[in-house]
């Protein structure tokens, strides 16, 4: 029995001690998302043309937060630009406070989009819906759920010019509304400001590319070269489908941070950060059922388990050298989770400390949502705002395994 115990305390050392290793790397690389991403507003300025630019704002049962996007949208000090508002069948009061906001404003233009035909994702057909009414010859995607400060237009416009860029995104402080999703945003976001880093994206030798659906501005040139939104009808994490197509294409793409100046809600309850997650694990799944599976477990080692391996070890640590082993491992691992919320909770996301102390508690929330996207795409089918989606025969491109 001791010589079985033993096997499994050293195996799980060992899993531990790699554990430890790519949370250095993790760590690295989020310090080095803070040092090195380019801001959205510190940059060499240089003299360029003011086109206009349309702004496209789709909105589905937005009428808690649209007010407020749209407050934030008016309130620009660039002077040329539309705003497109696009209620995609909503089912509360969001097209009556669109009307509203039209009829005071003329820089809106409300549009009620056709009924979604099959195949399309809701969100990807409101902003094909949007584009058609577009007169502008850069493009700016937002979310409804969105607040602008008020010269972050005139950012975007220099920053895409200065450089001549065909696209330009914005990273926004990710605005927490609930408990559960305070505590769980930490440990997602680390892969976030990792795999997705701007580091990565602005690099063209990297193949990793990604808008923030909540702020990015595109050439229309560009736009409809790649497809548009019609070329990613099916994605359910359209941005960075879209982002992948714009960087493919051999156009020039940048990430910039925004969080100082354009704030976007992430999980609005438990309902819509229990979808979210799924939402994230699903197209791994459908590009590659196995690999999706060892990326789960992978995930679970990295975010949770050092914590139960902790108290497991924790309850035998003087019983053998095996166990005495295994504590130190889990013990440091733990730390290094720890170590890494804090670097998001503090540098990255400006929630309070006290939010990275529940790591165990948002970790295990994560894995189990991810746990969850994975049950869910093996039906075929997903949730998302209300509708549910048949993903039959649709690969996924915005994640890459």
């Amino acid at each position: 029995m001791e010589l079985i115990s033993d096997i499994l305390n050293y195996s799980l050392t060992a899993i531990l001690i790699g554990v430890s290793i790519t949370w250095i790397f993790l760590i690295k690389s989020m310090i080095d998302s803070i040092r090195l991403t380019p801001y959205l507003d510190k940059f060499e300025r240089k003299e360029h043309t003011n086109p206009k630019v349309s702004v496209i704002l789709p909105a589905r049962n937005e009428e808690e937060f649209i007010g407020k996007c749209l407050d934030s949208l008016i309130g620009q000090d660039y002077t040329n630009y539309e705003i497109i508002v696009v209620d995609d069948s909503s089912e509360d009061a969001t097209s009556k406070i669109i009307s509203e906001y039209a009829k005071k404003n003329s820089k809106i233009i409300p549009v009620s989009a056709q009924i979604k035909p099959d195949g399309w994702m809701g969100k990807n057909w409101a902003c094909m819906e949007g584009y058609k009414k577009t007169t502008g010859e850069l493009l700016l995607f937002t979310d409804a759920d969105t607040k602008h400060s008020q010269n972050v237009i005139s950012l975007a416009v220099s920053h895409l010019l200065s450089f001549n860029l065909d696209a330009l995104s914005a990273i926004p402080k990710m605005r927490t509304i609930d408990f559960w999703t305070r505590i769980t945003l930490p440990m997602i976001s680390t892969f976030l400001h990792t795999r997705f880093s701007a580091i990565r994206v602005n690099d063209p030798s990297k193949k990793t590319a990604y808008f923030f659906g909540s702020f990015f501005i595109i050439k229309q040139k560009t736009y409809k070269e790649v497809g548009m939104h019609e070329g990613v009808k099916h994605e359910i994490i359209e941005d960075g489908a879209l982002g992948k197509k714009v960087k493919e294409s051999g156009h020039k793409m940048k990430m910039t941070r925004g969080d100082h100046l354009i704030e976007a809600v992430w999980a609005r309850d438990k309902s819509t950060l229990w979808n979210a997650l799924k939402r994230l694990m699903i197209p791994l799944y459908l590009q590659n059922g196995k690999i999706a599976i060892g990326i789960f477990f992978a995930v679970l080692f990295l975010l949770f388990m050092p914590f139960p391996i902790l108290a497991y070890s924790t309850l035998l640590v003087l019983e053998t050298t095996s166990f005495s082993i295994l504590f130190i491992a889990s013990f440091v691992a733990s730390i290094m989770i720890y170590i890494g919320a804090i670097i998001e909770v503090k540098k990255l996301l400006q929630l309070r400390l006290i939010d990275a102390l529940f790591a165990p508690i948002g970790s295990l929330i994560v894995v189990l949502g991810f746990l969850g996207g994975l049950l869910q795409a093996k039906n075929s089918t997903v949730s998302w705002r209300g509708r549910k989606y048949s993903m039959k025969d649709h690969v996924q491109n915005s994640i890459s395994v």
